[in-house]
């Protein structure tokens, strides 16, 4: 029998580590919660989503500041792409210690989480989740090519046009910050606080959509026409409704957390290679 670590905090120990206890064991497809899970899920997913984006904002700047002040980066030059890489990381920190506070010290946060060891199971569910995002972008990109949509570009991607050697730089936070931690906030805590109050089929869809909308900001950078930034909004939506069923159906957070690092470490890759002339573009 597969020992299962789950999450559960409806109580706490001495120091606010939360119990170990199991998530419900088959939650339904949709469900009508109390008043106080409905009002808890919206509540508590924006918060969370806010408080993980500005103390991530914060340990960036802290970061510029003090290679600034150490001498490390000058006020005229521009960084060098590990600082860049680094500092990209340094945002994803940030997601992971909001996360990890809301676990521990936030009451009510049962069933939330389900995390394990990665077993031959899970790597199927890996390698499906990560052939069904590489076939879904795929099919998006030809859509969009036919309808003469450009994708809006990310923030990281212009940033590496600049500095190719920053792309290979974000393949290894990729599997360490990036991933994982986006995956812990969005699929773990999010559509698991959904989850709870709607059930399954929702809360993978309302946590998909949050997923979508944050990343507004880092594609408004490329000054992207309407079209270009609903539609690129949409597809990462999609994204993560994949990212999601594929949580709900391994029922362990590591699998979507490998996938993704999977698909951005593979759009990393490529990247570089289009950059510096290895790949046509």
């Amino acid at each position: 029998v597969r020992a299962k670590a789950k999450v559960m905090a409806s109580d706490t120990q001495p120091g606010g580590v939360p119990p170990a206890g199991p998530p419900d064991a088959d939650p339904p497809l949709y469900k009508f919660g109390s008043l106080d899970e409905r009002v808890q899920s919206l509540t508590h997913s924006v918060g969370l989503i806010i408080a993980a984006f500005t103390f991530g904002i914060l340990l960036v700047i802290f970061a510029g500041v003090f290679f600034r002040l150490t001498g490390i980066i000058s006020n005229t030059d521009a960084p060098p792409a590990w600082i860049n890489a680094l500092i990209t990381g340094l945002q994803f920190f940030g997601f992971y210690v909001v996360c990890l506070l809301y676990i521990c010290y936030i009451s009510d946060n049962r069933n939330l989480i389900n995390i394990d060891l990665p077993s031959l199971r899970d790597v199927g569910w890996i390698i499906i989740g990560f052939v069904s995002l590489i076939i879904l972008l795929l099919v998006v990109n030809w859509i969009m090519s036919f309808l003469n949509i450009s994708p809006a570009e990310n923030a990281a991607i212009t940033q590496g046009q600049q500095q190719p050697v920053y792309f290979l730089y974000l393949i290894p936070i990729a599997f360490l910050l990036n991933g994982p931690a986006e995956e812990l906030l969005f699929r773990g805590l999010v559509q698991g606080l959904f989850r709870r109050a709607y059930g399954i089929l929702p809360g993978v869809f309302f946590s998909a959509v949050l997923f979508g909308v944050v990343h507004f900001v880092a594609l408004i950078q490329s000054n992207p026409s309407t079209v270009e930034l609903f539609s690129t909004l949409v597809v990462i939506s999609v994204l993560g409704v994949v990212l999601g069923l594929i949580y709900e159906w391994s029922q362990n957070l590591v699998v979507p957390m490998v996938v993704h690092a999977l698909f951005n470490a593979m759009q990393f890759g490529m990247q570089y290679l289009r950059t510096t002339g290895q790949l046509p573009s």
